[in-house]
């Protein structure tokens, strides 16, 4: 089966260098031997795939060449970023320089040159560090043209620009298969969600965030989105709104249960602090029963993060003060282990059961 995505690719070849050192391992307990001819014909398919995968989609053919692609990813991260901030002090530096008609035609000029460029630039670069450098760029730019634009011509701040936001950087993300743009876009339309329910509580929308629950309906539809929309040909993006699903969920739950007065519950704050305590430990025991039943690694390592979170600093109201340090540290350490088997128990039991089907 061909590859039609560097992800697929990458996995494949993965593939092939698992087979071969296990053909190696059996070959030498004397399980399995290939004839010469068979060896032949295995290495010369696998040499022309990876061939064409290196060809078409840059793979790594090898350890040492994806050590190297690991520090290629992190350079592109950073050099997205660095080059997006550049982009935002040059703006920021010349601007009073130029008159009224010269801003708003490079403002407009600068959003579609990069976008043109970044999509110009993903039919063109197999490795896709660089498209994600142009790809951050522009969704830069296009975020000083909504906001300077807005400003030059005296318009009212809204919640609305941070859905043209996201919109513009779900767009960059699926047209060239950019997570990193993908997360930008969850980011802007949390934003805007959030804003959005905070007025309809009463509040400016920039003062969305003293209400933490505001983020609760983002949170059920990112967890949501991947289960009604198919994402096969883009590797990653359903475990990254399921991730930011979870922090949208799981992080204002924290906040609330050590800062009851953000709450629109009209309970006493004690109370409302020990139920968000309460709802955190079952959330987040029941993401990690999801993830395992799942097998999905993000979820359960995001459920198994937050629910250590949540115990230790229960731990810490409850003892931190009048304990002595080093019994403090020996049970937290003694319910990590506690943690531990129970994780394993329950991850035994369901591949038996899986087993047993």
């Amino acid at each position: 089966m061909n590859a039609s995505t560097r992800t697929e690719a990458q996995r494949r070849a993965d593939d092939m260098q698992i087979f071969q050192r296990e053909l190696q391992r059996l070959e030498n307990e004397g399980v399995l031997t290939l004839e010469a001819a068979q060896r032949d014909a295995v290495q010369a398919h696998h040499a022309r795939l990876l061939g064409q995968y290196e060809q078409t989609y840059d793979i790594d053919r090898d350890i040492k060449s994806r050590q190297l692609s690991l520090g290629m990813k992190a350079a592109s991260f950073l050099g997205a970023l660095a080059l997006a901030a550049s982009v935002f002090y040059l703006f920021r530096q010349f601007w009073g320089d130029f008159h009224t008609w010269a801003q708003t035609l490079l403002l407009i000029a600068a959003a579609l040159g990069s976008f043109g460029f970044t999509l110009w630039l993903q039919g063109r670069d197999a490795s896709g560090y660089f498209t994600k450098l142009s790809a951050m760029v522009a969704f830069t730019c296009f975020v000083l043209n909504v906001t300077m634009l807005g400003s030059i011509f005296n318009i009212t701040p809204t919640d609305k620009a941070m859905l043209a936001w996201a919109a513009f950087a779900f767009l960059l993300a699926y047209t060239c298969d950019l997570r990193l743009l993908l997360a930008a876009g969850i980011l802007c339309l949390t934003g805007f969600i959030a804003a959005r329910i905070g007025t309809w509580g009463g509040l400016y929308w920039l003062d969305f965030g003293e209400r933490p629950e505001n983020f609760f309906p983002a949170a059920l539809a990112f967890m949501l989105f991947p289960r009604f929309v198919n994402h096969d040909r883009f590797p990653g993006f359903a475990a990254l709104y399921r991730v930011f699903g979870l922090l949208t969920l799981l992080l204002p739950m924290l906040v609330l249960a050590n800062w009851g007065e953000g709450s629109y519950l009209g309970w006493n704050i004690k109370a409302v602090e020990n139920f968000y305590q309460i709802a955190g430990f079952v959330v987040s025991g029941l993401v990690i029963y999801w993830g395992i039943r799942k097998q999905m690694n993000e979820v359960f390592n995001t459920g198994t993060v937050f629910f250590v979170i949540f115990l230790y600093t229960k731990f810490y109201d409850w003892w931190w003060e009048f304990m002595p340090k080093y019994l403090f540290f020996l049970i937290l350490g003694l319910t990590a282990i506690l943690i531990l088997l129970v994780i394993r128990r329950l991850r035994d039991a369901m591949l038996k059961k899986e087993g047993a089907r």
